[in-house]
């Protein structure tokens, strides 16, 4: 029997060959052009968000509008309405600007759009980031054997952490949750850690009030003697210790705890010991610099975020674990419309995502085109940047606070500038580079991380003159 015809694809969602090639072509000159503004810009938002606002309004959705045009408008209100990470003067938060090769695995992502939840449907992506994470873990000296995945961001690797700990800490938790424990449970970390893990406790079940924040050295780093004496105290009350973090390379300071000492108190104690690396595990490309994290090796899991200092594009996080068995443990599930059920390999049965994104190309690219070399020379570099604006600070009669050796300053103005969240609100207001505030053992300072692959000196005296400049 003849069948009538189906209707054409719909061309705005999925135009013909030719007329893709020409968009995408357009596209990149445009961003191109973008990229070279961007640089030169300036770096704060200078959107009118009102404007914005009633922009929006005209969207109803009923009026269909040319792509280009809407490409167009895009990349107008991106360069107007962002924090413009790409630009050499940011000096903030720990977002890169991001290498080319990871821009370009999100291209090729993009187009193929793998399903990253099954080793059946994405047999390649799923073997290709399982040989990433193994690289990963023999540059952190984990044992033979060890596992993980990437993520999309810490927040999530440390929360894989948290759930691997209470896992193995209790056989009844995976079906009864914190009720399988005798008392409160207690995650230990210093004050100076990322505070998403109020989050992880939360989410986890064990509430907010699990996590004991442990007093510093003074210096930002854990004191291990405070942290013996917190677990002692809790264990006294009835409360169940289950989990040590360290913080390798602090948001606010850059500071690194004792990663030894602390493994020395979590192993006394019998409790998991987890490393916070996202952002200062970048370390460990350089040669150079890897022995600052002597004694990450000694722990039972570590979050690195390669979309910090190792410059991929978000979200791009990598949690590994010398417990391979605990992950499957962990994220088990059963399900008969999966095409593949392979305990300690399929991302579902090992992770917290299910559907997900192939994000380790962006990793396996930057390394397969530049290598541990060039991974820890683009590190290396920034470490230099900051010891460039480090000097030039201090020749100007501005004080250090921190004493990280890696690429995060904190600094104090001299009494003749304003006080310290003045005058960061004045260097951004000015567009002329990106610093963020911050407090750092009970006084303000202001922070200072080379974030961006391409700083160069031009960059760093910019960013000096606006910090000294009188308001």
């Amino acid at each position: 029997m003849k069948q009538n015809p189906l209707p054409d694809a719909v061309a705005a969602l999925f135009p013909t060959a030719t007329e893709r090639s020409r968009v995408e072509e357009w596209l990149t000159g445009e961003l191109q052009r973008a990229s070279v503004r961007i640089q030169a810009g300036p770096v704060a938002p200078t959107v009118d968000m009102t404007a914005f606002r009633t922009e929006l309004e005209a969207f109803d959705f009923e009026r269909p509008r040319p792509l280009e045009e809407m490409l167009r408008w895009t990349i107008e209100r991106m360069e107007q309405g962002i924090v413009q990470m790409a630009n050499p003067r940011y000096f903030g938060l720990f977002n890169p600007g991001p290498s080319f090769p990871a821009q370009c695995a999100d291209r090729v992502a993009s187009v193929f759009n793998p399903q990253l939840a099954s080793s059946a449907s994405s047999p390649v992506p799923v073997e290709l980031e399982r040989y990433v994470v193994r690289a990963i873990a023999r540059r952190a000296a984990f044992p033979d054997g060890a596992a993980g995945h990437f993520a999309t961001g810490g927040s999530e690797s440390n929360y894989t952490a948290l759930l691997c700990a209470l896992t193995g800490a209790h056989p009844g938790f995976a079906g009864d949750g914190a009720r399988a424990f005798a008392g409160p449970v207690r995650i230990y970390s210093s004050r100076d850690c990322h505070i998403a893990w109020l989050k992880a406790a939360h989410q986890a079940g064990v509430g907010r009030a699990a996590l004991s924040l442990v007093d510093t050295d003074g210096r930002g780093r854990m004191d291990p003697q405070a942290l013996s004496r917190a677990i002692a105290l809790d264990r006294g009350q009835g409360a169940v210790p289950v989990m040590v973090v360290a913080t390798a390379g602090t948001t606010g300071a850059g500071m690194i705890d004792p990663l030894h000492a602390c493994a020395d108190v979590a192993q006394h104690e019998r409790l998991w010991y987890h490393v916070d690396a996202a952002w200062g595990g970048a370390a460990l490309a350089s040669n150079r610099l890897r022995k600052l994290l002597d004694g990450i090796e000694r722990a039972d899991s570590v979050t690195i975020d390669a979309h910090k200092w190792l410059a991929t594009t978000m979200g791009c996080a990598v949690f590994v674990t010398r417990h391979a068995h605990l992950l499957s443990e962990a994220f088990h599930a059963s399900t008969s419309f999966m095409p593949s059920n392979v305990a300690g390999v399929d991302p579902y049965l090992n992770s917290v995502q299910w559907s997900r994104r192939f994000l380790g190309l962006r990793l396996f690219l930057a390394l397969a085109c530049a290598g541990w070399d060039g991974l820890g020379a683009h590190v290396e570099r920034s470490v230099e940047v900051v010891e460039r604006v480090k000097q030039r600070l201090i020749d100007l009669g501005w004080t250090v606070a921190n004493d990280s050796a890696l690429a995060v300053l904190d600094v104090v103005p001299p009494r003749e500038l304003a006080p310290v969240r003045d005058l960061v609100r004045r260097v951004v207001a000015s567009g002329q580079a990106w610093v963020a505030p911050t407090t750092f053992e009970g006084r303000d300072v202001v922070r200072i991380c080379a974030t961006n692959g391409e700083t160069s000196l031009e960059d760093v005296d910019a960013l000096v003159a606006a910090l000294h400049a009188r308001g």
